[in-house]
């Protein structure tokens, strides 16, 4: 299903035009116009989910198969040193359209991307709700 007031529904969905790099039945992989580092693309899917809450399993299956695919090319073709493959999901962790969507973000030795959190301590507490959510 699609969502007419979605930016990357109508460029999933080529209403919009882009610098299209791959496309299918599911998805569509633009290049990001505001572009972390050289080669940072976007996966999308052509069906709108808000996020990965929200994206049907059947479509979650064939996003990181697709991302090591571009990723692969693009690490060649671009020379990269490494590789980032990013989804954010809420406002507070960076997601800034609400049409799921993952980053695949070519890394090079020296450059400026931040992808870092600073380490914390893992605490007993957190290990025992974290597992009694799965028992």
């Amino acid at each position: 299903m699609r969502d007419d007031n979605c930016i990357f529904c109508k460029i999933a969905n080529g209403e919009i035009p882009s610098a299209t790099l791959y496309e299918d039945d599911d998805f569509r992989v633009i290049m990001d116009l505001n572009p972390a580092s050289r080669g940072h693309s976007l996966i999308l899917p052509k069906d709108h989910a808000a996020n990965l809450f929200e994206l049907p399993d059947e479509t979650a299956a064939k996003v990181l198969p697709l991302a090591k695919k571009i990723g692969a090319k693009l690490s060649e073709g671009f020379g990269s040193d490494g590789f980032n493959v990013v989804q954010n999901n809420g406002e507070c962790a960076g997601q800034t359209v609400f049409h799921f969507h993952t980053h695949l973000i070519p890394r090079y030795k020296g450059d400026t991307v931040s992808v870092k959190w600073v380490p914390g301590k893992l605490a007993e507490e957190d290990i025992e709700k974290a597992k009694s959510l799965f028992s």
